[in-house]
């Protein structure tokens, strides 16, 4: 197999930052923002965003079935890519500016608008994705294109988080915290879209030379009922529905972990404005240490299994941390050791969890051509959409699911750092960590049953070119 360009790489890559962005956003803040800041029960907030994932569930397929069936001159995928630029940029800017009005209509207004966020980032993603298959059918040279997915979009996110703590959030007249000043997320929301903007279009114009061509053939058009039917045979798919299952499981963890980052570095860890800068780029590193490690980990142990013990190893790093506070044996909040221990272990769980994800999405790719050597037909836009529901399983349930938590345990509104009762802190804290245990363990044994190999690979591959060249000597 020809190896792919590095430029190609780096362009399919650098369009991953409008996701990281707003996953960054989504996980990290918007609870916080609407909860502390705008005023909304934390509960509601949780609710409304399991609410836009649940209409999402029925885009998600709709837009990965349109890309493959669109049929045009620069192919299947890039006419989504460039008609999704604009309109992810403004939606952005609509979530972080809501009105001035009653707790309803701001409720409603989140539904609406985290609907309309997903939706068009979703236009963007699902075909970003379905490329992947398209870019080389090589076993473990996807894993590498794709590492290069994850670590821009990583980056993205980590450089608003780092620019939100630095420089956009900061304290003012009546808000000695700037995670709380109402200013700072307008900043925020404007910053973001402009990087979303410039990310989508470099990506598109980065690899529309190479991939943006017209098909060899139209597609298949279906009546509407056949169509579903199509799309509900094709996302039954048992292979599929395993990666989905362990996907749902081991990227949960993420999600309630960005969710809760800034109640446990704020109440749990009573860390100073400067560790969260630290704690992004220590989040950053975490991604560079899976960059480097997956393909040995690849090659080494096969995707699947590869894929379970690093499940495994983010979820014992992450959660040890807390198992250690309550057993009385972490250093104590203010000592020199507590922050730099503590952001070692996040580090390391992050380079395990990020090395998941980027199997995971390696393993997709494998799944559309076991579907195409089985059926005789392209799926790759419906299946990445299943895939990207998964990816944005994570935001929900993770806000959800803390949401629902904060509210369990009562911890107060416009809470103050050192003011939160310590019997509130404790349960935050063994929550957190019970949750991540239960969801790690969960995910780690999904991955074990993907039946899916490199020799099986090859297999299928060999298969498709003989059913190729037989279809060539019939023209």
């Amino acid at each position: 197999m020809t190896a792919i360009p590095l430029r190609t790489k780096l362009a399919y890559g650098f369009g991953a930052v409008a996701y990281g962005i707003k996953d960054n956003g989504f996980s990290v803040f918007l609870l916080l923002f609407y909860n502390q800041v705008i005023g909304l029960p934390a509960d509601q907030v949780g609710l409304a965003i399991m609410i836009a994932l649940l209409v999402d569930a029925l885009i998600d397929p709709v837009v990965g079935h349109l890309s493959d069936q669109t049929h045009s001159r620069w192919g299947r995928r890039h006419p989504w890519l460039y008609a999704s630029a604009i309109p992810i940029a403004l939606v952005w800017i609509a979530l972080w500016n809501p009105p001035a009005a009653s707790q309803g209509a701001v409720f409603a207004w989140l539904i609406v608008v985290s609907i309309l966020v997903r939706a068009v980032l979703s236009c963007y993603e699902v075909p970003s994705l379905a490329l992947a298959p398209e870019i080389t059918r090589d076993y473990h040279e996807r894993t590498l294109v794709l590492r290069y997915r994850f670590l821009f979009g990583w980056a993205g996110g980590l450089l608003m988080l780092v620019l939100a703590f630095g420089v956009l959030l900061t304290p003012g007249p009546g808000y000695p915290v700037g995670q709380l000043n109402p200013a700072g997320y307008h900043r925020f929301a404007a910053v973001g879209a402009v990087l979303m903007l410039v990310a989508v279009l470099i990506s598109a114009i980065g690899t529309h030379r190479l991939l943006a061509r017209l098909p060899a053939s139209a597609p298949e058009r279906l009546p509407l009922g056949a169509t579903f039917r199509a799309i509900g045979h094709t996302l039954a798919n048992r292979p599929f529905l395993i990666l989905m299952a362990a996907g749902i499981f081991a990227y949960a963890n993420q999600g309630i972990t960005f969710a809760l980052a800034n109640y446990l570095l704020l109440y749990v860890w009573e860390f100073p404005k400067a560790a969260f800068v630290i704690y992004a780029i220590t989040l950053f590193g975490g991604v560079v240490i899976a960059f480097l490690c997956v393909p040995a980990l690849s090659r080494l142990l096969g995707k699947k299994d590869a894929a379970a013990l690093c499940a495994v190893l983010a979820m014992v790093l992450g959660t040890l941390p807390y198992w250690l506070r309550v057993a009385g044996l972490f250093p104590a909040n203010g000592t020199p050791l507590a922050m730099p221990l503590f952001l070692l272990l996040v580090g390391l769980s992050t380079g395990a969890g990020v090395c998941v994800m980027i199997l995971t999405t390696s393993m997709m790719a494998d799944v559309t051509e076991a579907s195409e050597a089985r059926t005789g037909k392209r799926n790759e836009g419906l299946f990445f959409a299943g895939y990207f529901f998964m990816q944005k399983c994570v935001t929900g349930i993770g806000i959800f699911l803390s949401g629902s938590l904060l509210a369990w345990i009562g911890f107060p509104a416009d809470a103050q750092p050192g003011g939160v009762a310590t019997e509130v802190i404790h349960r935050l804290a063994l929550s957190f960590a019970a949750l991540t245990l239960l969801f790690g363990l969960v995910g780690a044994w999904c991955y074990t049953r993907f039946p899916f190999g490199r020799e099986d690979h090859e297999r299928r591959l060999r298969q498709l070119a003989v059913t190729a060249a037989a279809e060539e000597r019939e023209i």
